[in-house]
């Protein structure tokens, strides 16, 4: 669902507002966080009952039902805010959370766009919750919540959200946390509630909303690449560089070869997800390492790595015969996306055939 919400965004962005839809990014936030993002989510859910069987208070769960979900809405948000505003403040944090506010756009994708660790840094200051008490199953729903809205909260079509401006996060509100210049930068770290920002005088209000405002983040190169993406922050941070490129195609294929990929490889992380109930099955794991591996060829590709195109390439043209005779691979929509990674397999050869033929005309040094 969030997917199909993001795409129309985009059109209807393109169609209202004229706003040009960077593809190559858009598909990077899809894919730039969810495998591991998704994996390390549920190392934080085991820590959690780890904690909530070995570390519990019980001062939580001996409270009516009612008043558990009550205290869960607030104080969840609450350790959110925190964990939002001690990610800017330190080095490491920041290394993690920056992914996140690279995005030149604001639009719904930017809330998929994380850091592979992002799961892995939120734990820590959610995890209190699970010393307090709260229930396992209450956690879960009341951090779901609060994501669906903080996805509402990266909309781009919305301005106004009227009366709910007054008590609540609303894109009007966070679009000013996503701004590239300085004095923006540690304000509104609100999720869901305005309150905690009021409280702590990080809120800052946005009389200046215009279309020509800059996001991202200044001086901080914004590559399509996921892997790249989630560790030259923390080589940076440890005095290190990304390796440079050396060997650089010169001439890649088209924003739409990679955007239709990322969109292609976001099919299959769905098909991963569907898979969850049965973990241990080879069918979940080689979803996960094809896709895992799929997005390291596309963003490597983005960032003109000769070896990335025909690695995409082999593994689109492999993947139906490594999975169509899976009984879940052979439904109508799974076989039906196996096809269209042959078909994109196909062209992506045809286009590494004329880079070659292009490379061979080029003067030799």
């Amino acid at each position: 669902m969030g997917g199909v919400l993001i795409l129309a965004e985009a059109l209807l962005l393109r169609m209202m507002r004229r706003e040009h839809t960077v593809w190559p990014e858009l598909v990077f936030n899809l894919n730039s966080g969810h495998i591991l993002m998704w994996a390390f989510r549920g190392v934080e859910i085991a820590a959690y009952a780890a904690v909530l069987a070995h570390l519990n208070l019980h001062w939580i769960d001996r409270l009516p039902r009612a008043a558990q979900w009550t205290f869960a809405l607030f104080a969840w948000d609450l350790c959110f805010y925190w964990r939002h505003r001690t990610h800017h403040r330190f080095g490491l944090l920041w290394a993690v959370h920056v992914v996140h506010h690279q995005g030149k756009n604001f639009n719904l994708s930017l809330c998929n766009r994380n850091s592979w660790y992002a799961s892995l840094t939120d734990f820590p200051f959610t995890g209190v919750l699970a010393v307090l008490g709260l229930p396992l199953d209450i956690y879960v729903a009341i951090s779901s919540f609060h994501y669906a809205v903080q996805f509402f909260n990266h909309c781009g079509l919305v301005r106004s959200a009227g009366v709910l401006d007054r008590f609540l996060v609303t894109p009007r509100h966070h679009r000013v946390h996503h701004r590239a210049e300085p004095q923006f930068f540690n304000c509104n770290f609100g999720g869901t509630f305005l309150l905690w920002d009021k409280i702590f005088g990080t809120f800052t209000r946005n009389d200046d909303d215009h279309v020509d405002a800059r996001y991202g983040v200044d001086g901080i190169a914004n590559s399509c690449n996921p892997l790249r993406a989630s560790h030259e922050p923390l080589l940076q941070l440890a005095g290190a560089r990304w390796p440079a490129s050396e060997h650089c195609s010169p001439a890649r294929a088209s924003a739409v070869f990679v955007a239709s990929g990322g969109l292609l490889l976001y099919g299959m992380l769905i098909c991963w997800l569907n898979t969850q109930h049965d973990a241990h099955s080879d069918l979940h794991w080689m979803l996960m390492g094809c896709t895992l591996a799929g997005t390291i060829a596309l963003g490597a590709h983005c960032d003109g790595k000769r070896w990335a195109l025909p690695a995409w390439c082999a593994l689109a043209l492999a993947l139906p015969a490594l999975l169509h005779g899976d009984r879940t691979m052979s439904d109508t929509a799974p076989a039906a996306l196996l096809v269209l990674f042959a078909v994109h397999g196909v062209f992506g050869m045809i286009q590494f055939a004329r880079n070659a033929a292009a490379s061979a005309r080029l003067p030799q040094r």
